[in-house]
């Protein structure tokens, strides 16, 4: 009997203690006034950063917390602080951010989504966030496995994230008509940030190649808050971007100059395109196309979507396969229809070997494209290009 009395005392008190900590987590959540949670497929990151900066340069005291390539949360005067994790990634995590701009009197919380499971999609936002904007910034074919298989399905498992009775802002051109339907249920009021609204000038200055969309889409967010356009915009401009952003370094080996373009980020085939679709056009006629792909052996439906994707939309004239199970998409891109001479599985095993065979293979003008994962050797592949680069972008 007292072994049983043990177990329910301290059942009641873990109980009560968690009754505790969630009353007091509501109190903190709800004494920050502006609290916006960043959902979507592509460009999370990129938006959160964007309007972060906005933020802050119209006096607002805003901390932002990115998933990212690395996590990162970037406090109020622009600086940026590692987050370290000692386990896998949990969005426990988010409690801490929570805490944190609780604590330091922020006036803005910016905090992107690291839920993939609609379910824990659905619990961010309603038990620990409780966004005053929310935010979608884009509906695309990827993370099947968890929010597929459909694009509705991904659709249905991104719009957990609508706040309910506020605001939420996308800029999806496809799918915004069905969450135009769920703000109306919720009712929140919906906004739709459109490309138009940015022009080829307003997208001078900036240092790494950036999508007018995102741009488009934190410039509405900003100017809902009372920042004025240009401010906003010309702060935008200074800050500092993701690992994972889309950037191009040119480098020199000997006679030969190779541009390198990190898309390594965009690893869903509808970004991947629209990206390739941007990059051809700086492609001369009688210069060599690369596209280096990341295969991560936990992502192999991932690299057959993209795998596909080049055998039939890119034109190009090698395909490079690095990282796990090569040899699996290797098979794949042959059945598909790749020539193989157009296929080298090098199984180069360092960032440094692949760099080397990279350099070996291109002629007097090349241009190689990352595509894949930033993980699988990606992200190091792309450090070192850029480590190499003569155009200090």
């Amino acid at each position: 009997m007292e072994s049983i009395y043990i177990i329910f005392t301290v059942t009641v008190l873990l109980l009560s203690y968690g009754v505790y900590e969630y009353i007091r987590h509501q109190k903190r959540v709800k004494s920050i006034p502006i609290r916006i949670h960043i959902n979507g497929t592509r460009g999370k990151s990129s938006v959160t950063r964007l309007i972060g900066a906005g933020l802050r340069a119209g006096g607002i005291n805003a901390i932002t917390k990115v998933t990212g390539t690395f996590p990162r949360l970037i406090l109020s005067d622009g600086s940026e602080a590692k987050i370290r994790r000692k386990e896998a990634a949990n969005i426990i995590e988010q409690l801490q951010i929570v805490k944190y701009c609780q604590k330091n009197n922020a006036d803005a919380m910016l905090i992107e989504c690291m839920a993939l499971q609609p379910q824990y999609q659905k619990i961010t936002e309603t038990q620990m966030i409780h966004a005053t904007i929310g935010v979608i910034t884009n509906i695309r074919l990827d993370h099947l496995d968890v929010m597929g298989p459909t694009i509705k399905d991904v659709a249905k498992a991104l719009s957990n994230t609508v706040p309910k009775g506020k605001m939420l802002f996308t800029s999806e051109d496809k799918h915004h008509k069905y969450l135009e339907k769920v703000c109306k249920k919720r009712k929140t009021k919906f906004h739709q940030s459109l490309k138009e609204s940015v022009s080829d000038e307003d997208m001078k200055g900036f240092k790494y190649i950036e999508h007018k969309e995102n741009v488009a889409l934190a410039l509405d967010i900003c100017q809902q808050l009372g920042v004025d356009r240009t401010i906003a915009l010309a702060e935008m401009k200074k800050m500092l971007p993701d690992e994972g952003v889309l950037a191009r370094n040119t480098i020199i080996e000997g006679k030969k100059r190779i541009n390198f373009y990190n898309a390594f980020a965009a690893n869903d085939p509808e970004s991947s395109l629209m990206i390739w679709n941007s990059i051809k056009n700086n492609i001369e006629d009688n210069e060599l196309s690369v596209i280096l792909l990341t295969i991560r052996h936990d992502r192999q439906s991932r690299a057959m979507q993209l795998i596909g994707l080049i055998a039939t939309k890119l034109d190009f004239d090698f395909v490079v396969l690095i990282g796990e199970s090569t040899n699996l998409i290797e098979e794949k891109a042959y059945k598909l229809g790749i020539s193989k001479q157009k296929v080298i599985n090098g199984n180069w095993d360092s960032p440094e070997k692949v760099y080397q065979g990279l350099i070996k293979l291109s002629k007097t003008k090349t241009t190689i494209v990352g595509l894949g994962n930033m993980g699988a050797m990606g992200a190091e592949v792309s450090t070192l290009f850029k480590s190499k680069q003569i155009n200090k972008e």
